[in-house]
């Protein structure tokens, strides 16, 4: 179960500014509403389902929006950021959620961890963790009364697209939350698909993933190959691949190298079985002491890594992307 109390974060002197520090105000006039959430650091998923008193415990940051007019419980969309930590776009997609009558809640996995970016790092804290922060929020929202616990969804980004694909997964959410517990419905925009579970249901969770064909950062194939493994186990789940169009396109920036970026999205996908293990590609069993470094110095031994990847789209994409999850929040949350 989740820690109910959090613990030392470890910020150093030279971390980045705390999300809780940030003022945000929307056009509405929504003002965003700090709230700690009561986490872990769990070194791989293994540690998140089968050793959680291992774990050391810490508290991350999040905000939470809330419709000026909004009267008895509300659904909620968890919008948790990629790579680059909380972006203007993630604001803007929460406030997207709130003209549609949701409360929104921005989380920050980052900040609390004295982690900028992982853009060149991915290893700097665990995949493992990113979907246990997202489980950690729905549980703090779950709480309160203006949120309506069994309408709440989360929409992630890249790396965020990962955790809230894991999230809504029975297996780490049922050894966290506990039976029937989660997330109502899942947005995973151009999410990275190298882990996944030997058993991906999500149960009663809706799941909606879109990427572009022409994303250098995760495999689209992969995420296809993700949605289907899904889909037979019965959930309900709806794919979307976009022509010509690159990662992070609902930014509306103009399209550039980001020479830093570490990527190997053609690497095999690292399974993980039911008490969280994982899978090396070649050994084919599973191993609670792998991590997430293990699998990507593989990856890059093996010749399936490389640095620099484009990132960014159009205003056109940009308006493409917020028809599309509007659409989705509209239909998949009551």
């Amino acid at each position: 179960m989740l820690p109910r109390s959090g613990g030392g974060n470890g910020m150093s002197d030279n971390s980045p500014q705390r999300f809780r520090d940030r003022g945000i105000v929307f056009e509405s006039g929504i003002r965003g509403r700090n709230v700690e959430i009561p986490t872990a650091n769990p070194i791989n998923f293994h540690q998140a389902i089968s050793d959680p008193s291992a774990m050391p415990p810490l508290s991350v940051d999040g905000k939470l929006f809330l419709p000026a007019e909004a009267s008895g419980p509300l659904p909620c969309v968890i919008v948790a950021p990629g790579s680059l930590g909380v972006a203007d776009s993630h604001i803007s997609h929460a406030e997207t959620a709130t003209r549609l009558g949701f409360a929104a809640f921005v989380l920050d996995s980052f900040s609390a961890r004295s982690v900028t970016s992982t853009v060149a790092n991915q290893t700097q804290f665990s995949f493992a963790a990113s979907a246990y922060d997202v489980l950690a929020a729905w549980q703090a929202l779950a709480a309160m009364p203006e949120i309506d616990a069994g309408q709440i969804g989360a929409q992630g980004h890249s790396r965020g697209g990962s955790a809230v694909i894991m999230a809504a997964t029975r297996v780490l959410a049922d050894a966290i939350l506990g039976p029937e517990k989660g997330l109502k419905a899942v947005y995973a925009a151009y999410p990275w698909s190298g882990q996944q579970f030997l058993a991906p249901g999500i149960g009663s969770t809706c799941l909606r993933a879109i990427i572009g064909d022409a994303d250098e950062w995760c495999s689209p194939m992969q995420v296809q190959t993700h949605m289907q493994a899904i889909r037979l186990t019965g959930g309900e789940i709806s794919f979307r691949l976009l022509g010509g169009i690159h990662h992070s396109f609902d930014r509306g920036a103009p399209i550039v190298d980001v020479p830093e970026a570490s990527v190997s999205p053609c690497a095999p996908v690292a399974y993980l079985s039911d008490d969280g293990a994982f899978i090396h590609p070649l050994e084919g069993q599973p191993d609670p002491a792998l991590t997430d470094r293990d699998l990507m110095l593989y990856g890059v031994k093996s010749g399936f890594g490389r640095k620099g990847a484009k990132i960014g789209g159009t205003a056109e994409s940009a308006t493409l992307f917020k028809e599309d999850m509007s659409t989705f929040w509209r239909e998949a949350v009551e």
